[in-house]
């Protein structure tokens, strides 16, 4: 089948297409609907239908492959190397179940994982996947602050975590910040469980800490049944930036999830049971979630779970792994890329690559340069894709597993079935035709494993995502352009989030953050083009004091107080590439800030229709200090 024909069936009778792919996972109790959109834009998918997350991911391949490798984890940062068979898999995530049922955790309970890419993290996802409980995994390098907030957001009943991360060999101490966190919480877990990898010394909280290596000694022959899910409850949270300082906690269902993520390993990634996928991610984003720990496993295939950098023992790290483990299918991010083009060439000659099917790139748009220097030098396609926290697998890419269409540089691709994919102009909400730019939205309802809503905000996601235009649309917040053959090219955000290697981060979070430094009264965060990063942050702050940056030595002090408050409370991921002292920034005479035109001069472009700007001195300013 061609992949238009496949393409329209999803769009025109998605009832049966869907039922259809339902088939690719198991269910211990038939659904009685396939969709259920009664209360748009709310939809469910697979109504009544029972099924299990880790049931898909772990058990009913234990049967056929018991033996064969399921989780293989790695860290050059500890040099370590294990790998865990399907039935070893089974059995950690039993131990892990049983560890968390006897410190409270139930059905329906919250469990936070705040954690480094260590085997344990996998273990306690599918744990929690399997009796019911909804993960919220944050990032392992969040400040205090962020974590605090997600605490009192999610409240959970058990954090997981560690003693410690470890980046470029140096240990990153997580306890203290999760201690800081929990101080700062209105929300107080009732247990805490400790990971030692014995990185850094960790104080105890008595009667709240447990430790994580004693409690599985205890549970060493535990037996877990899972426990069957309607299809429609929650299996995790994941939070999100959004333009306010409070982030958005996505709500993810639990049989849209595993059919979206089933048919995606197929049509998309064309993974094959018995097979090695590599994604170089973390799991405290999405890529994490779908495609190194559920995406994988659901497809009966053995997931390397990663920690470490991509030049670290050397840039040939990440392509050793590729010739031991006989990669077939592998996930990364454009900066990675571009980071291992400065590297030697020869790191990429020395081993056998042959396994190697494809190139999966995401995360931020992928530049002509660095997609032609990967694909010459892998000698395999390139596959761009393009999705969201929000939609939990691409909305935009090439499914080479239906045909084989050529790929266009620049390009993500086209709209994946499922996915009814418009462009629309920001001002009149009419369509717009080929090579005209516009909002990139999608028409409810949205396709299985699409979040379900804001986690404890229905509210909140009808006003943010589906009331941007007269027609009930979802709003990806993304500006795109389509060419004639229906190819979308990604041109970047709408709103005030900027992605940094792949890390969405809301200007606003930096904004408050700087804004809390007692000698600055006003601040702009812009996202600024970066070759390397995508984009980064750059700041520009009006301090309470001038006095302060009178001198080039004021300002460096001024810059690093700013940048280490935005460590403390955001962590370093958040950290502006710079900080820039001006006396006013440019406003319209409504007073709002022109964050478009201080980007544009940042990027060297026209700031644009300047008539409404209160001051045009303001932006002689910003030009100067950027040539400072």
């Amino acid at each position: 089948m061609n992949f238009s024909d496949f393409y329209q069936q999803s769009i025109d009778d998605p009832q049966a297409f869907w039922d259809q792919e339902a088939k690719r996972i198991d269910w211990n109790e038939p659904y009685t609907q396939v969709l259920d959109h009664s209360k748009p834009p709310f939809a469910k998918w697979f109504v009544g239908g029972k099924t299990n997350l880790c049931h898909n991911a772990v058990d009913r391949w234990v049967a056929s492959q018991g033996d064969k490798p399921a989780l293989i984890a790695i860290s050059t940062e500890t040099d370590t190397e294990k790998v865990y068979s399907f039935k070893e898999l089974q059995a950690e995530v039993m131990r892990a179940a049983a560890m968390m049922q006897s410190l409270g955790v139930s059905k329906g309970d919250r469990v936070l994982i705040y954690m480094p890419m260590v085997a344990e993290a996998a273990f306690a996802m599918l744990a929690c996947a399997r009796i019911g409980a909804v993960h919220s995994v944050v990032f392992g390098g969040f400040a205090a602050n962020s974590l605090a907030t997600r605490i009192d957001d999610a409240k959970p009943v058990l954090i997981v975590s560690a003693d410690a991360g470890s980046r470029a060999g140096k240990a990153v101490a997580y306890k203290p910040l999760l201690d800081e966190a929990i101080k700062l919480a209105q929300h107080k877990p009732a247990h805490v469980l400790l990971v030692d990898r014995e990185l850094v010394p960790m104080s105890i909280v008595e009667g709240r800490d447990v430790a994580y290596a004693a409690l599985r000694e205890q549970h060493m022959h535990a037996e877990v049944p899972v426990t069957w899910l309607e299809s429609n409850e929650s299996s995790y949270i994941l939070y999100t930036s959004g333009t306010t300082g409070k982030p958005k906690g996505v709500q993810r269902d639990v049989g849209g999830y595993a059919v979206a993520l089933a048919a995606s390993m197929k049509h998309i990634f064309c993974g094959n049971p018995g097979e090695t996928y590599f994604s170089t991610s973390d799991i405290g984003w999405v890529v994490g979630h779908s495609y190194i720990v559920y995406g994988p496993l659901i497809a009966g295939m053995a997931t390397v779970m990663y920690e470490g950098l991509p030049i670290r023992p050397d840039a040939g790290i990440w392509w050793s792994i590729v010739e031991k483990y006989k990669v077939t299918r592998m996930f990364s991010a454009p900066t990675a890329v571009r980071v291992l083009k400065k590297q030697p060439p020869e790191f990429m000659k020395k081993y056998d690559l042959s396994s190697l099917k494809a190139l999966y790139l995401a995360g931020e748009p992928l530049d002509e340069t660095t997609s032609q220097w990967i694909a010459s030098e892998l000698g395999v396609p390139i596959v761009d894709n393009y999705w969201q926290t929000e939609t939990g697998w691409p909305i935009l890419s090439i499914a080479r597993g239906i045909e084989d269409k050529a790929t266009r540089l620049g390009s993500p691709g086209v709209p994946m079935y499922g996915y009814k994919v418009k462009l629309l102009n920001e001002s009149t909400g009419a369509e717009c035709g080929p090579n005209e730019k516009g909002v990139v939205v999608i028409e409810g309802p949205l396709p299985p494993g699409c979040m379900q809503t804001v986690y404890g905000d229905d509210e909140r996601f009808v006003k943010t995502y589906w009331s941007n235009f007269k027609e009930q649309v979802y709003s990806t917040f993304d500006w795109g352009i389509r060419d004639a053959d229906g190819y979308y090219f990604i041109l970047g955000r709408t709103d005030d989030v900027i992605n940094v290697a792949g890390h969405r981060l809301g200007t606003r979070e930096i904004e408050e953050s700087i804004s809390s430094h007692p000698n600055v009264s006003e601040v702009a965060v812009v996202g600024v083009e970066d070759k390397l990063k995508g984009q980064v942050a750059v700041a520009f702050a009006i301090p309470k004091n001038g006095d302060a940056v009178a001198t080039a030595e004021g300002r460096k002090a001024l810059e690093a107080e700013v940048m280490a408050v935005v460590d403390k409370q955001l962590g370093a991921v958040a950290r502006p590439a710079r900080v820039h002292f001006v006396s006013l920034l440019p406003k319209t005479r409504s007073g709002k800030l022109l964050r478009r035109s201080i980007q544009a001069i940042c990027e060297g472009r026209d700031p644009g229709d300047l008539t409404t700007i209160e001051d045009p001195a303001s932006l002689q300013q910003i030009r100067s200090v950027l040539t400072e």
